[in-house]
């Protein structure tokens, strides 16, 4: 079993800042990648952010040199630094992760997390 924790979600005016957290616990034997997808009120959901273990970084357009992703393997931790937040931010964003167990030696899935609401408003 393997469970998927997102923090860090909240309140912002345009132009601020959010940092979300998710920290993937259980049966893990280990995490190819773990990225962040968001959806919005009447919209599909989205990939925003996603990085490999390998150190493969992806961002979507909207998001390049506003977002920062990153990881600590050894608390298998995925981060998102968000920077110069716009209205059109305004989701609520899922964490992903692509997760061999402990319990299965060969197959590999996803796994996601509760979602966390990020609103960006005036």
């Amino acid at each position: 079993q393997v469970q998927l924790v997102e923090s860090g979600g909240g309140l912002v005016q345009p132009g601020g800042s959010l940092r979300l957290s998710c920290a993937a616990s259980g049966n893990i034997a280990y995490i190819y990648a773990m990225g962040w997808y968001r959806q919005a009120p009447g919209k599909q959901r989205e990939l925003v952010a996603s990085i490999t273990s390998n150190d493969i970084i992806n961002y979507t357009d909207s998001v390049k040199a506003r977002f920062t992703i990153s990881r600590d393997n050894a608390q298998n931790t995925v981060y998102l630094q968000m920077n110069s937040l716009k209205p059109e931010d305004t989701a609520v964003y899922y964490c992903n992760a692509d997760i061999r167990t402990t319990s299965d030696l060969i197959r590999r899935r996803d796994y996601w997390g509760q979602g966390a609401q990020v609103t960006v408003s005036s």
